[in-house]
């Protein structure tokens, strides 16, 4: 057994990461993580946004979440992000290094990383 002392660092540790998951931020990224999107590859994409998300500082204006199934499975592993005032963006075919991209020119910079997005899949 861990003493109060262990418990109450690795509470501390891991508090970052569960507010992310749980926050009302104006920009939310969606990891789909039904059956199909885990074999695909999504619980990476899924930690790859959760770690990158908290180490750029966006964790008070970007929450990360899972959902189930998004209803694409051929373009699995999906990401949406929404964003008040602003249509949804469906990023498909998602991998951790990707992921990086759309944080800093998505999230951070504000501009869509049309290449990763259904529409361009679909062309």
């Amino acid at each position: 057994m861990k003493s109060l002392a262990e418990l109450a660092a690795i509470r501390d540790k891991m508090k970052d990461k569960v507010v992310l998951r749980e926050g009302t931020s104006d920009m939310r990224v969606v990891v789909g993580m039904a059956t199909c999107g885990i074999a695909a590859g999504a619980r990476p994409v899924l930690n790859a946004f959760v770690e990158l998300v908290n180490d750029e500082g966006l964790a008070g204006k970007v929450t990360v979440s899972q959902t189930g199934c998004i209803g694409i499975c051929q373009y699995e592993p999906v990401v949406e992000v929404f964003e008040a005032g602003k249509d949804k963006v469906t990023y498909v075919k998602m991998t951790a290094e990707k992921a990086k991209k759309v944080v800093e020119q998505h999230l951070k910079g504000g501009e869509v990383v049309t290449e990763y997005t259904i529409d361009s899949a679909k062309a």
